[in-house]
């Protein structure tokens, strides 16, 4: 077998093995490149359209210049050389990228928007020389291959779909395996490497020095790659934890003594435990208010059952936990490694908060739970799940809350803008019989209450005036807040349905906004 090997390198089934390992690489480096540039600058619509546009507009230069280099010298040893090169271009990616991103986190820190966009255009410009290279191997592949002009498009349509096929592949393996698996740097590094092992196999037989060179090079490369890995991959003051889940870039930070669990490009907060103070002080609290804007009989509680929707690290479960006693909580949560942080650094641990991994809207869906009430806490600009926010779901939610139950929702705004609020309200208003909003100081976010039956936001004062002396000072304090935090009803605005939910041009403007702000909201101050 090892003497058919020089064979087998040299043959045109080589050539379709190179052809599929630099589709497969095409289609990683793209999925990559959001979570190395998501760690910045998240991951809304137009970074997505930004980077999907750069890999048409490279591959498509590749194409052209692939076919003029392969009429120009129709060399396999040239094929190899190229895929080599494009290999070791994509190693170099995420180290060339670092010092850039860097540079740019320290500006989004600061939120100076424009110079934020021009480090940004300065990241996606680092993707220019690996897939240009790599577009230049399909049409390189097919000149190699080509020998009669009669079958050249039976040639052009194998090779071509054979590259596609790759691209299948790549499309999946980084996001399911590799980047849970050893991270986004390391995912460049673990394809670059495939690339080059494949273009090193063409090569060796027909140019061993040059393939030699090429190895040195691309080991030395792994070997600073595997050195840079060790560092975080967004430093952090005060950084005790990070990961890299199929969802996110997760990090636990701990300053003064609380600690707080940031996502991608930590300009939110998603979870925070105090151990000294069981009030937040955030929008956590307020979500506690949600069931005292209905009619409380004195015979029954509150609060028998709940779900949260958009878990995180369980500071609402805490909170619900605190304020009402063991009562049973649904926790539903889409990101399982989000859940392991929760429960190694912030106290995620009580015994009546039920994990369920999956996704809020198909976890109910398949329910047949009734609910007192039910927290909705997975909107974070940029982040908005659109199949969350639509008429139909809050139907959903509808059939799973008590005659008397009610629904929460938190929702990102800006201080002059507050548009995906009047979305929002609207969209509730026509699933529920009344909607109360609450504006938490300090803070871009609105805590939406919608109720069952028709009730007005003074029946949360009476509540609170009727609270039992033996009620916690967790739960008066927040009934408190939210009296104070009341809004006037919200104007009419967009009603989104799962036909049409236009959130995106929505929440790409309130993103601008929020990145103009100065500090981050409830971290720094």
């Amino acid at each position: 077998m090892l003497r058919d090997l020089p064979a087998l390198f040299r043959s045109r089934g080589y050539i379709y093995a190179a052809v599929l390992t630099a589709g497969v690489t095409t289609l990683a480096i793209e999925v990559s490149a959001l979570r190395l540039l998501g760690n910045v600058f998240g991951t809304a619509n137009f970074v997505w359209a930004a980077i999907i546009g750069a890999v048409l507009l490279y591959l498509a230069v590749g194409n052209y210049a692939g076919g003029v280099w392969a009429d120009a010298g129709p060399r396999a040893d040239r094929f190899y050389e190229l895929l080599a090169w494009a290999g070791i271009a994509t190693g170099a990616l995420p180290l060339v990228s670092r010092p850039v991103l860097l540079w740019s986190a320290g500006w989004v820190a600061q939120l100076n928007g424009a110079v934020a966009a021009g480090a940004f255009a300065g990241a996606l410009l680092l993707l220019a020389a690996p897939l240009a290279l790599l577009g230049a191997v399909t049409p390189f592949a097919v000149r190699l291959l080509l020998d009669d002009p009669a079958g050249a498009g039976k040639i052009a349509g194998r090779v071509y779909a054979v590259s596609t096929g790759g691209s299948l592949l790549g499309c999946f393996l980084p996001v399911l395996l590799v980047i849970p698996a050893v991270g986004t740097r390391l995912t460049f590094i673990a394809f670059a490497g495939l690339l080059v092992a494949v273009a090193l196999g063409g090569l060796a037989p027909r140019q061993p020095r040059r393939a030699a060179l090429m190895l040195v090079m691309a080991a030395l490369l792994a070997g600073l790659a595997a050195w840079l890995a060790r560092a975080p991959a967004k430093p952090i003051a005060g950084l005790q934890f990070e990961t890299e889940s199929a969802y996110n870039l997760i990090q636990v930070v701990k300053r003064n003594g609380i600690r707080y669990l940031l996502l991608n490009e930590g300009q939110g907060i998603h979870s925070m435990l105090d151990p000294n103070n069981a009030a937040t002080g955030g929008t956590w609290d307020y979500f506690l208010a949600a069931p005292y804007f209905t009619e409380r009989r004195p015979d029954k509680a509150p609060v028998e059952r709940v779900a949260i929707v958009g878990l995180a690290a369980g500071t609402i479960a805490r909170q619900y936990t605190l304020a009402f006693g063991a009562v049973p909580i649904d926790g539903i949560e889409l990101d399982a490694e989000i859940v392991a942080a929760g429960r190694k650094y912030f106290e995620l641990t009580q015994p009546n908060v039920n994990v369920i991994i999956g996704d809020g809207r198909w976890v109910l869906a398949h329910s047949s739970e009734r609910y007192s009430v039910v927290l909705v806490d997975a909107y974070r600009l940029p982040y908005i799940p659109a199949h969350l926010t639509t008429v139909e779901f809050f139907r959903e939610v509808r059939a799973h809350l008590a005659l008397d139950g009610a629904l929460a929702v938190n929702v990102g705004r800006a201080p002059d803008d507050r548009r995906l609020v009047d979305a929002i309200a609207t969209t509730l208003a026509s699933v529920f019989a009344s909607v109360h909003i609450m504006d938490v100081p300090h803070s871009l976010n609105s805590v939406l209450v919608a109720t069952m039956e028709p009730t007005q936001s003074a029946m949360l004062r009476r509540n609170l005036e009727a609270l039992p002396g033996s009620a916690s000072p967790l739960l008066r304090m927040a009934l408190v807040a939210g009296v104070q935090a009341l809004r006037p009803p919200a104007q009419p605005g967009l009603l989104f349905t799962d036909d049409r939910v236009p959130i995106e041009q929505l929440t790409d403007s309130i993103l601008l906004r929020f990145l103009l702000q100065s500090g981050r909201p409830g971290l720094e101050g």
